[in-house]
């Protein structure tokens, strides 16, 4: 008997989708939000992960906007039809810590994903150390701007534990540059490009003398470009932040974006898939084990703040206009 797909059964949008038999594993991925190009790519690693593992059903899901609340009940609905797993990228991991332990009393395995603060996950899965990745960010971004001018960081969240640590590891590398003047740090933009437009040009009116931008949302960048390419500032700014090539491409080419680093989001859905075939399967994950995907090949296994595992790789890819058009996503 085929049951209908989770994505059919729930109010909310859905990128990939399997039936699964009921004799099968199934692995649902449930991302910040549908419809934008970082999730899309990660649906890619879902769909590989389901080929080339006939024995496992993997679909993902998510809600039509970057809300919390809304992704809530999305997961709500996979704890009550008992999928076998979630794999979540949590948009505040602190709002689902109640239904993600809800999940594992019901004998649910729980991965997540940008989360090491989660209790309630046996696994959370970190592409990089995360205030690291902050302050690599921000070294480039010093360099652009010779090391002297305001600056200041965007997050997608203030809930978002990631782009948090992302905009402090900035912060704190930033203090060894005495020149360097942050100000009015982690605007929220709610993973919305238009949001981060908004807040940007907001930003070069209260400081028109600003030279730097740090973002943290996949899409942040964009935004952030699109305000200074009007503004005629391309020259004059630096902006660096996470992003996709195929996003950033159009401002790295007109110098309105100079920088964008990520982790590919598709390797990230492969992983988290992989990670909660090993949990169902009963088997150990161990520091320094290979996931058999670039960056995760030798991985740090450390306690997380609960009961499971905090999963470290070193997956973390820098670009500029030089170099983009080598990652084709």
């Amino acid at each position: 008997m085929i049951r209908q797909t989770v994505c059919a059964l729930t109010a909310v949008a859905c990128i990939t989708g399997a039936a699964w038999a009921q004799d099968k594993q199934s692995i649902v991925t449930v991302v910040k939000v549908i419809g934008v190009n970082w999730f899309t790519r990660m649906g890619e690693g879902v769909k590989e992960f389901g080929a080339a593992n006939a024995s496992v059903a993997t679909s993902m899901v998510g809600p039509a906007q970057g809300d919390p609340a809304q992704q809530l009940r999305v997961i709500e609905d996979l704890v009550a039809k008992k999928s076998s797993a979630i794999a979540v990228v949590p948009m505040d991991p602190s709002t689902i810590e109640g239904v993600l332990k809800r999940a594992m009393e019901r004998g649910i395995v729980v991965v997540t994903h940008e989360a090491d603060t989660a209790r309630n996950t046996q696994a959370d899965i970190e592409a990089f150390d995360n205030t690291a990745f902050g302050a690599r960010l921000n070294d480039r971004l010093a360099k652009c701007m010779g090391e002297s001018g305001k600056w200041t960081t965007f997050v997608g969240s203030l809930g978002s534990r990631t782009h948090m640590q992302w905009a402090s590891g900035g912060a704190g590398n930033a203090a060894k540059y005495p020149k360097m003047a942050l100000v009015d740090a982690h605007n929220e933009t709610f993973d919305n490009a238009n949001k981060a437009y908004e807040k940007a040009k907001e930003i070069l009116r209260k400081h028109p003398d600003i030279e730097g931008f740090q973002g943290s949302s996949a899409i942040d960048a964009i935004g952030i470009g699109r305000a200074v390419e009007e503004a005629g500032l391309q020259h004059k700014t630096c902006v660096f932040g996470v992003g996709l090539p195929q996003d950033a491409g159009k401002y790295l080419e007109t110098g309105a974006i100079d920088g964008i680093s990520f982790w590919d989001p598709k390797d990230a859905g492969l992983v988290m898939n992989q990670v909660a075939k090993l949990l169902l399967d009963g088997k150990p994950i161990t520091d320094g084990m290979n996931l058999g995907t670039r960056g995760y090949d030798k991985v740090s296994v450390k306690k997380g703040p609960g009961k499971g595992v905090v999963i470290t790789g070193q997956a973390w890819v820098d670009v500029d206009k030089s170099n983009y058009k080598q990652y084709p996503f």
